[in-house]
């Protein structure tokens, strides 16, 4: 695969910035409430984190032209630096124990609304 220049990252990373921004509202349109974004582990890093009373979803936001490339687009390894992350987080919650876990991705496509899928790993 050929790199990027310069230019074409910035664009990469402004659009994933505003496709996070986009399904965190999208999220909060659905009753949840947003407990962190782009949360950095030593493990990995969750885009969202949000809750719907005692449900925690740590959810990956893939923008792509297709919702199969999205969903696609999370991978083995993305999985499991999510999973870790998640983890760490978790150990810091002092409710960890009444928390129900769920792993989502949001697929964010130009022009249509985002797609949410729950349970999704």
């Amino acid at each position: 695969m050929a790199k990027r220049n310069l230019g074409d990252r910035r664009k990469a990373h402004q659009r994933g910035y505003v496709s996070e921004y986009f399904a965190a509202f999208w999220l909060l349109a659905k009753g949840y409430r947003i407990v962190a974004m782009r949360y950095r582990a030593k493990s990995g890093e969750i885009d969202i984190i949000a809750r719907k009373g005692q449900l925690i979803a740590f959810v990956e936001v893939k923008a792509r032209r297709t919702t199969e490339d999205a969903v696609f687009a999370v991978s083995h390894d993305a999985q499991r630096r999510i999973t870790n992350a998640s983890l760490a987080w978790l150990a810091r919650q002092p409710d960890a124990a009444l928390l129900s876990l769920r792993y989502d991705i949001i697929a964010v496509r130009p022009w249509k609304l985002p797609v949410h899928f729950a349970n999704a790993f």
